[in-house]
């Protein structure tokens, strides 16, 4: 509607101007037609002048600097439980796995940066396990790039398996994650963010040496048949 107004009143205003013109017109056509095209210029010009206003009239979101590296620490990526600690097929009892986080951060003037984050977990049940639920822990470390920890927080994550059901995918949230700045010229990527599950050391050393299992390792071939591997 405003814009419909503007376009009227210059209209009105280009009309206004051309009257003296027409009142010394050698005719009524040529004075219509420079009328005309005075009001078509008076358009374009108005049209743009609005559209090469780029003030916004939100407050820019832009950060001062790169967001915080995010991303999984090797040793505590996966988690895989075996009965008795040996490391056979037929002796996984649970296992976990972060498949990808996704992450984005807002930061400016003096203000500490504000991250939010989703991780994406799959959890398995194997043939040991004991029951068709599983509490899972994993943790969220925010470092100075290649330095020491700031801060460390442990999260836990109760898993409920299904009849037959041999996985379960579960989103985690973190809506919010505020990293203090010691000024404002302090940019996001001299710091990381690490996520990783709770894992024993001889997990962490399983996962340093790069073995692994599917998630129905050891199943039946029956049981198997009915799952999906995961490449």
């Amino acid at each position: 509607m405003r814009r419909s107004l503007l376009l009227a009143a210059c209209a009105f205003i280009a009309a206004a101007t051309v009257l003296p013109d027409l009142a010394s017109a050698q005719s009524p056509r040529r004075g219509s037609d420079e009328q005309r095209q005075q009001q078509e210029a008076a358009k374009k010009k108005k049209s743009k002048e609005e559209w090469n206003d780029v003030q916004a009239p939100l407050a820019a979101l832009r950060n001062a600097g790169p967001c915080p590296f995010v991303k999984v620490l090797y040793d505590a990526g996966r988690y895989i439980e075996f009965k008795d600690n040996k490391e056979a097929s037929a002796n996984v009892a649970y296992t976990g796995e972060i498949q990808g986080i996704s992450a984005g951060c807002q930061y400016k003037d003096d203000k500490p940066i504000q991250l939010q984050m989703e991780v994406l977990f799959e959890l398995g049940k194997g043939p040991q396990a004991t029951g068709t639920s599983k509490n899972y822990r994993y943790w969220v470390a925010v470092t100075k790039r290649n330095e020491a920890v700031i801060a460390k927080q442990y999260f836990d994550l109760p898993v409920n398996f299904g009849p037959n059901q041999d996985r379960v995918y579960v989103t985690e949230t973190m809506a919010q994650i505020v990293i203090p700045r010691a000024k404002d010229t302090t940019s996001g990527a001299n710091f990381e963010v690490l996520v990783g599950f709770d894992v024993t050391p001889q997990m962490a050393a399983f996962n340093r040496d790069g073995k692994r299992f599917r998630v129905n390792a050891g199943t039946s071939a029956v049981a198997a048949a009915g799952t999906t591997e995961r490449k």
